[in-house]
C-alpha cells in the first residue's frame, strides 16, 4: 500500500500575510477558500513539489511559528539562495555540511524552512 504524504499544515497568525510571502516565495497558490467565519483553507504548492502546505484560519491546533526545519530538496543551493533573494526572501547564506549544502529561511511567522542540496553521493535519491 502506497502512502504518500501531500499536505502538511503550516500555522500562521495572518492568512493572507502568509498567502502573499509563499507566493512571493515561488509557491503556486492552488486553493483560498472561507468555508465559514472561523475556517479558512488555502493551499500552496512548492515548485516541482507533489506534497502542498495548508495556511488558514481553524486548521490546527499549532502555535503560529511552532513549525521549524520543513525541508525541501533542490538542485543547486547557490541558485535556489539567489532565487528566494530576488524575490524578496530573507535568506541564509549556504551552509555546506558533509550530508548536504543547506539554505534556511523563515516565514513572516517564524516557521523555519530547509533548502537542501543532496551531496554527489546521494545524487540517486533525487530521482528514486
Amino acid at each position: 500500500m502506497d502512502m504518500r504524504l501531500e499536505l502538511v499544515a503550516v500555522p500562521v497568525t495572518d492568512v493572507d500575510r502568509a498567502k502573499e510571502f509563499y507566493v512571493r516565495a515561488g509557491f503556486n497558490a492552488d486553493h483560498d477558500h472561507a468555508v465559514s467565519e472561523t475556517v479558512r483553507f488555502v493551499q500552496l504548492t512548492p515548485p516541482g513539489s507533489a506534497c502542498s502546505i495548508a495556511i488558514g484560519q481553524g486548521l490546527t491546533g499549532m502555535e503560529p511559528g511552532s513549525l521549524d526545519n520543513l525541508q525541501m530538496v533542490v538542485a543547486d543551493a547557490d541558485a535556489a539562495r539567489a532565487d528566494l533573494l530576488a524575490r524578496g526572501i530573507e535568506v541564509s547564506e549556504v551552509d555546506d555540511q558533509p550530508w548536504g549544502r543547506f539554505v534556511f529561511f523563515s516565514d513572516p511567522d517564524g516557521n523555519g524552512w530547509a533548502l537542501q542540496e543532496l551531496p554527489d553521493w546521494s545524487a540517486g535519491a533525487q530521482t528514486g
